[in-house]
């Protein structure tokens, strides 16, 4: 098996990008990718798209045609493969241009993730991310994401003591990383009072507990590690990947309050790369609601089980602290256009590798991305470096 490296990064402003199509945010990103690898179309061998709804949430289907042709790399006929695995669906792409390139099938492949959701209403988008709950047995009873994180977050707060205010410190923290990332949808800083008297979502996640509707995208250029310097004077190399299923549905779990998928992803990937948890520099985890960053930092390995709340409130996530979590400003407050989300965290690792991550910047060599499917169904869990043995 080869090494990886990731040669390339582009991303898109996140947001509610009216005047922008879901075709032209995917070229935006690409282009960018492309650029920084300082390569053209014809150097492509393949590429993946991240995807999890276009279909319902702007009626088309096809993407990866789409986005081939769109991307004028139809007309010589290279490669595109669409890849969905719900709100993992950036994260699984990385992982099977990962492959890709590591098994030696492809040399230069673009990876990128894409969604468009506000063309529909904000009733209508959740519904659309219902989807990736069991429609039969959750979403078909009234079940929305914020419902069943609820219900995670109301068995920790159980199980270990964990409060409202330490929840409402990851929207914080998030919300202050975003006033210093310019493609972040919210930049704006916020109070533990915002979060906890904002609009009731679902007892006890309020709207500032939750993650927000997004359209963007995201890139990455990948090439073999032995090549990389033909691309870049600062490659970033993939050293772990990981990926992992669990039940679809809350219901069927022994312990809703740990997502096992995270926890075989992640030691999957530490034991590809050979590390430890310890020996994170920096991390991007899947924080769609508050509570979801807490289990997180825990199931990633951060810290013991039920003790992600108080190791927040105590500022151990923070960019000074002891393994700065979701510099970007996270889901939370960066944004989640679904299918680009895993993507971008592996972008924002890069950026701190090389540091070019401007006035969020920590000294990082080894970063870590965490994206998850649903309620924990897919998680999927890569390690970058700033080093590998060639």
């Amino acid at each position: 098996m080869r090494d990886v490296a990731i040669v390339g990064t582009g991303c898109t402003s996140f947001g509610e990008m009216w005047e922008s199509s879901f075709r032209g945010l995917f070229l935006d990103a690409g282009i960018q990718a492309l650029e920084d690898a300082d390569i053209e179309g014809k150097d492509i061998d393949e590429f993946y798209v991240g995807n999890m709804s276009a279909g319902r949430f702007i009626g088309q289907e096809h993407v990866a045609s789409l986005i081939a042709d769109y991307s004028g790399l139809a007309n010589i006929n290279i490669p595109s493969t669409r890849v969905e695995a719900a709100c993992a669906s950036g994260g699984l792409a990385l992982r099977q241009g990962f492959i890709s390139v590591a098994s030696g099938i492809s040399d230069v492949v673009v990876v990128g993730g894409v969604e468009k959701m506000t063309d529909v209403s904000s009733e209508r988008s959740v519904e659309i991310l219902a989807a990736a709950s069991d429609r039969e047995w959750e979403a078909f009873y009234g079940a929305t994401f914020p419902g069943l994180y609820a219900m995670i977050a109301n068995r920790h707060m159980y199980e270990y003591g964990t409060t409202r205010e330490q929840m409402a410190k990851v929207s914080v923290k998030n919300h202050l990383n975003a006033t210093m990332n310019d493609k972040a949808q919210f930049q704006r800083e916020i109070e533990v009072d915002d979060v906890l008297n904002s609009t009731m979502i679902a007892d006890p996640l309020t709207l500032f507990d939750s993650s927000p509707i997004t359209d963007g995208a995201s890139a990455l250029v990948l090439a073999p590690a032995e090549m990389a310097h033909e691309f870049t004077d600062k490659p970033v190399y993939i050293t772990g990947s990981g990926q992992a299923s669990d039940t679809l549905s809350l219901h069927d779990r022994d312990d809703i309050c740990t997502l096992e998928s995270t926890v075989k992803a992640a030691n999957s990937a530490y034991n590809m790369a050979g590390i430890e948890p310890s020996d994170i520099d920096v991390a991007e985890v899947h924080d769609c609601f508050t509570i979801a960053e807490i289990v997180a930092i825990e199931d990633l390995g951060f810290c013991k089980k039920g003790k992600g709340g108080k190791l927040t409130e105590e500022g151990f996530t923070e960019l000074n602290g002891e393994i700065p979590v979701n510099p970007s400003g996270g889901l939370k407050a960066c944004g989640h256009p679904v299918g680009a989300t895993g993507i971008k965290q592996a972008v924002e690792i890069v950026k701190h590798i090389r540091g070019e991550a401007g006035d969020r910047q920590v000294d990082a060599d080894i970063g870590l991305c965490h994206n998850v499917g649903g309620s924990g169904g897919t998680a999927i869990v890569h390690t970058l470096s700033k080093e590998v043995d060639l």
